[in-house]
């Protein structure tokens, strides 16, 4: 595993304290990470047996470089973050890994790999962090060889301006973003999706209530499908051939 000596980037808000420690808890892993991997390989259409090559964008204590190893078999991953504390922190879930690992230490709107240089980009959860994210987005269809597929789940504005998130964690409130507002910076990129690519859970935890209005029996008119603003985007976006 190589080390950088980067210094420490711009262009991104750090976690809080309690971001940082909560993203390795079991609730993050088993109801946040796992089942938002689950959604994607759900709209993966088309999906390969295989993805060589991957780049997971803000690889953090490393369980998400866990979960795309077991999931897809590659050969070499590189886990890209700007907080250079994650060389520590993702050691143990390295070793975990069958595939061949590389951490990173660089912004995500500008990434020391060549063009066409992976199969698969997985952003989960990082890009309403970053304050370039045209830039970034432009980098990963940079970075992507051509029929890979881009990962993307992300958590909407309503949710990260909601009082519970704001109070907990650290985000560029300015830059956040509505679900369709994502999906048009993606398109604008040059990536291709169809809608049968697209996903848009209403999670309990991704809910200002955290979902206990609907268990008593009460739901919002706010929050029917089809005229709520979405909380979160899942999306398998392709890089065209």
């Amino acid at each position: 595993m190589k080390k950088s000596t980067i210094k420490y980037p711009t262009g991104w808000v750090p976690e809080s304290a309690f971001g940082i420690w909560f993203l390795n808890t079991d609730i993050w892993i088993h109801h946040v990470l796992k089942l938002s991997l689950d959604a994607l390989e759900e709209v993966m259409f088309p999906k390969h047996e295989r993805y060589p090559t991957i780049l997971d964008i803000g690889c953090g204590h490393g369980n998400s470089l866990v979960q795309l190893d077991k999931r897809f078999k590659p050969d070499k991953m590189f886990g890209v973050d700007v907080d250079p504390e994650v060389i520590k922190r993702s050691k143990d879930n390295i070793q975990r890994c069958q595939s061949d690992i590389e951490i990173m230490i660089n912004n995500a709107a500008s990434i020391n790999l060549p063009d066409n240089a992976v199969d698969m980009i997985f952003c989960h959860q990082t890009f309403h962090h970053l304050i370039d994210q045209e830039s970034a987005i432009q980098e990963f269809y940079r970075l992507l060889k051509p029929g890979g597929v881009l990962l993307f789940a992300e958590s909407c504005r309503r949710y990260i301006h909601s009082l519970v998130i704001k109070v907990l964690f650290r985000h560029p409130m300015d830059m956040q973003k509505t679900d369709e507002e994502y999906l048009e910076l993606i398109r604008t990129a040059g990536f291709i999706y169809q809608p049968e690519n697209v996903s848009k859970p209403f999670l309990w935890w991704s809910r200002a209530d955290l979902g206990l209005l609907e268990k008593i029996g009460w739901k919002s008119a706010k929050d029917r499908e089809g005229t709520r603003e979405e909380t979160l985007v899942y999306l398998a976006a392709y890089k065209p051939e």
